[in-house]
């Protein structure tokens, strides 16, 4: 009997490293898709740290609506390089392990970054929802503490539920397969692998998701709702248009983000979601932080206006160097 037991013990903590096993149907797009995800990388961080340089430095764009994109920005910065370092390797050295402490600390800073775009997403709508239904009180109501105090919430209740979410998964048995269909440490397909009872990590997990997922949310959709019935009342086409601009960019990164969200993580997975839930994953992952600094800047006359002005102070400062 002890030797039994000693034997049952010894499997059950066999289980040091995973294995991701990504793109591995597609060997022959190993260098196309390494390539593809390394100009992403580099342009998603250039992007990104080009905002933020902007928020910072310009003035101008010291306001509420760019003081959380300036957090939106060091999120995503965060977020790839969780992410992208560790695909790009795997895709170039061809080795697809990852030590079990490796996938837990990757998981916990995705899912942390992922609840945190969630409330930052709610924190710039309700920013939107003010700004166009109540401007006379917007000041007042939108000032530099409440801001603070908004960004700082949404960070640090990441922080805190997914550090108890992580630890749950910690605790729970891996003694075999240890091979992990995706291209990240994502929590669905890590409890698969759990040779442990997971109802009560699932159910927290859930419980969790109602929380910090779908009540932010739900605040995003019903303050697009109010911005969308105020805007309808406006007469003139020219006043719909400039209210429209001012949260047409927040608008399209939010359905691009919890759509893919939707579809990988709410929809029933039957074959045909199964086999595209990678590719959706990549998009939320790797496109949409790479699409949403150019919806940002393309359509943004402030972003716009400094970066003319940052270039402008760049090639004078190069000028005086050179003479």
């Amino acid at each position: 009997m002890q030797s039994i037991e000693n034997t049952e013990w010894e499997n059950q903590t066999t289980i040091t490293k995973f294995i991701l096993l990504g793109f591995r149907n597609l060997p022959e797009l190993q260098i196309p898709l390494f390539l593809l995800f390394l100009i992403s990388y580099f342009v998603t961080m250039a992007g990104n740290f080009l905002i933020f340089a902007l928020v910072v430095g310009d003035q101008q764009l010291h306001t509420p609506m760019y003081f959380f994109l300036g957090n939106f920005s060091c999120l995503e910065i965060s977020y790839t390089s969780t992410i992208l370092p560790r695909m790009l390797a795997s895709l170039l050295t061809n080795d697809k392990t990852i030590s079990f402490r490796g996938c837990m600390v990757q998981m916990y800073f995705f899912l942390v970054l992922g609840v945190t775009e969630c409330y930052l997403l709610a924190a710039m709508s309700y920013d939107r929802y003010l700004a166009i239904c109540k401007p006379l009180h917007y000041a007042n109501l939108m000032n530099s503490r409440f801001c603070l105090l908004l960004a700082a919430g949404s960070w640090i209740s990441a922080f805190l539920a997914i550090s108890i979410i992580v630890l749950l998964v910690s605790q729970l048995t891996f003694c075999g397969p240890s091979e992990i269909d995706h291209f990240f440490c994502d929590l669905t397909p890590v409890l698969k692998l759990a040779r442990t009872d997971t109802h009560l990590m699932e159910l927290t997990a859930f419980i969790f998701a109602l929380i910090f997922t779908l009540s932010p949310f739900i605040l995003t959709v019903l303050s697009y709702v109010a911005i969308i019935a105020i805007i309808l009342r406006i007469s003139s086409a020219t006043g719909k248009q400039k209210a429209f601009s001012t949260c047409s960019s927040h608008l399209m990164v939010v359905i691009a983000f919890y759509g893919t969200l939707t579809i990988v993580y709410v929809l029933p997975k039957n074959d045909t979601l199964r086999d595209l839930n990678k590719v959706f994953s990549v998009f939320y992952t790797v496109l949409s932080l790479l699409l949403n600094p150019l919806i940002y800047s393309l359509r943004n006359w402030e972003v716009k206006e400094g970066l003319r002005k940052g270039l402008s102070k760049f090639v004078l400062c190069t000028r005086m160097q050179t003479l």
